[in-house]
């Protein structure tokens, strides 16, 4: 099966939730820089949101240039990742307006860690159907990062309960953990001799 259509797919999702998240940005009420202050919450929680979307779509990037190979299930688990990747816009407004409240920013984390098992999963899909000796599986491998964020993600959610700034912390550190780049497929992608497909 081809992945050209679920490249093309998939980009046009997270172009559209990238816009969706800027449309929600209000600027402020006046003209002093306490106007300004006000929205600083909102900028930065846009912010944190919009590198997150741009991790994903890289990786996502990455993930599919690497695959030689899709079938029914690798649609459906990357409509997965895509549903929950739909809710930050949502998770990223209301934790924006209630100014990082326990719940709304609990809700953010939930969305990031069910994003990022949804990525998991689409991760193991995809490497079942690559032949035993690809390119992908190797560069995979153990995926510490990965487990690494799911595990920061948990703590996160956990810790609204004692302090909203310390989970939003765990957040951006999962976001400083993967802009530091990830030339695992990259780099194996490059150095292997191209197959036909």
């Amino acid at each position: 099966m081809n992945k050209t259509r679920l490249e093309a797919f998939s980009d046009a999702v997270i172009a559209i939730l990238m816009t969706i998240m800027v449309l929600d940005l209000h600027s402020p009420a006046g003209i002093d820089t306490s106007s300004l202050w006000a929205v600083l919450p909102s900028v930065a929680t846009y912010l944190l949101s919009f590198v997150m979307m741009g991790i994903y779509w890289n990786n996502h990037h990455h993930l599919l240039h690497a695959t030689r190979q899709i079938n029914g299930a690798v649609l459906w688990a990357n409509l997965h990742l895509l549903f929950w990747l739909s809710l930050l816009p949502f998770a990223t407004r209301w934790m924006s307006e209630t100014e990082f409240a326990t719940l709304p920013t609990a809700l953010y984390g939930c969305v990031l860690l069910l994003a990022a098992i949804a990525y998991t999963i689409l991760v193991r899909v995809i490497l079942a159907c690559q032949p035993p000796d690809s390119v992908l599986a190797d560069a995979i491998g153990s995926d510490r990062k990965g487990l690494i964020s799911l595990g920061l993600y948990a703590l996160a959610i956990l810790l609204t309960l004692v302090n909203e700034w310390i989970s939003v912390g765990l957040y951006a550190l999962v976001a400083l953990i993967w802009l530091v780049p990830d030339r695992r497929i990259e780099a194996r992608v490059t150095s292997a001799p191209e197959k036909s497909t």
